[in-house]
């Protein structure tokens, strides 16, 4: 298995393959290593919470955890750190007929674009697969890096009919709900995924207060997985890019720690934030409220108007966060439905995939490009995506693969 990166959709059932058998290696860059393990730990806790939650209220009914904390730590001893190219210089062999290398992908901290080289009888074709693709200028992480040669490349396309906004209006964004915050003397709750976006947020918030530009209130992070992870990127401050030298690193100052900055660890903690009276933040995960402490904030917050919900990121179809978005006017959590009349705002621009201009820029970059298959992405956003692909190059094919589809490249 080639891992591109640590996000819960792309790591998260390893578990399950390794239950059912898989004792292959794992290939991934170390970042990702350290971070997956962690993010699997958490997925194991919240499924085992979940559960045991659900048939607390529902003793008729009882469900039971897709996997457990002893299934995610036999997936340890299979994974193999292979480091970017730009660092290493070198290929990482399979076998005698198929090699690859990373590239940096820029998307969260570790990401990796995967180049494979595959001598098919006498003829060496080259695949990329982006895995999911970062981003110019965003905080922290150097810009991805581009492939200069393939003959398919497999892309991703969240955003394939979108562009995002400059990443400075999530500043003025932020400072703005949390001065409404404190007019109203309320919560801003921010669902945010622990990898990559909360790390994203302390960052911009912590340039904020050291500018004298926000005022001062508490800004809890509810979630251990997210201080585990802030954790990891405090070891990898060589993927950094520069305006992060710029910022803190030449200064030896950590842009993840400020005063006002409470890290909660105990879930008596975190239910104590319920009655604790604003102004006030909680950034918690997960990013779409789809498990996890921050449903509890949003079952205890949603209706109650002082209150502001802000949506930092990409909402997948058939999530709470996706309803919220939506403009919902009751959603249900943990089977109870709660009105919603907390101010819901929204601000994709710390997004870390790429939009449209960004994919665009990235296929074109590549010589060779016969293949284009879009992948990771609704089906609308790949549409957008594959008639500016045909549009661009007449000659290159360009597929929306459908489950079990199959091609010859």
């Amino acid at each position: 298995m080639i891992l591109s990166h640590a996000h819960l959709d792309h790591c998260g059932m390893i578990p399950i393959l390794v239950r059912q058998g898989f004792r292959g290696k794992i290939y991934a860059t170390p970042a990702t290593i350290d971070i997956a393990k962690y993010i699997m730990q958490d997925s194991a806790a919240i499924q085992e919470n979940d559960a045991e939650y659900y048939n607390r209220h529902n003793k008729d009914k009882p469900i039971s955890p897709i996997y457990t904390a002893e299934d995610v730590l036999k997936t340890f001893n299979y994974f193999e750190p292979v480091q970017y190219f730009r660092n290493s210089g070198k290929w990482t062999q399979i076998n005698k007929d198929v090699r690859f290398k990373f590239n940096d992908a820029g998307h969260i901290l570790g990401s990796a674009v995967t180049v494979l080289e595959i001598n098919e009888v006498g003829t060496v074709k080259t695949i990329a697969y982006t895995g999911d693709l970062g981003r110019e200028y965003m905080p922290i992480l150097k810009d991805p890096e581009f492939v200069e040669e393939a003959q398919a490349l497999l892309m991703e396309c969240t955003y394939g009919g979108r562009l995002h906004r400059s990443v400075d209006t999530v500043t003025e964004e932020l400072k703005s709900a949390i001065e409404l915050a404190i007019i109203n003397k309320g919560k801003v709750i921010v669902p945010a995924f622990a990898l990559g976006r909360t790390q994203e947020l302390i960052y911009i918030i912590h340039k904020l207060i050291d500018g004298g530009n926000l005022p001062s209130i508490p800004i809890y992070i509810d979630s251990p997985l997210g201080e585990n992870i802030t954790e990891v990127y405090a070891r990898y401050t060589g993927d950094f890019n520069d305006a992060f030298w710029n910022d803190f690193g030449n200064k030896k100052e950590s842009p993840f720690d400020f005063k006002n900055l409470v890290n909660i660890q105990s879930v008596g903690e975190s239910k104590a934030l319920n009655n604790t009276s604003g102004p006030l933040m909680i950034i918690s995960a997960s990013g779409m409220a789809e498990g996890g402490r921050i449903l509890h904030h949003l079952k205890n917050s949603i209706s109650d108007p002082k209150n502001i919900i802000l949506l930092a990121g990409y909402q997948a179809e058939n999530t709470l966060g996706r309803r919220l978005e939506e403009g919902a006017t009751s959603v249900k959590i943990y089977d109870k439905e709660y009105e919603v009349h907390a101010k819901i705002l929204k601000s994709d621009e710390l997004s870390a995939h790429a939009d449209q201009n960004d994919l665009f820029i990235y296929m074109s970059h590549i010589k060779g490009l016969k293949n284009l298959f879009l992948i990771h992405g609704e089906l609308p956003e790949a549409s957008a995506f594959e008639k500016i692909a045909k549009e661009y190059s007449p000659n290159l094919s360009v597929d929306i693969p459908l489950s079990g589809q199959s091609f010859d490249i």
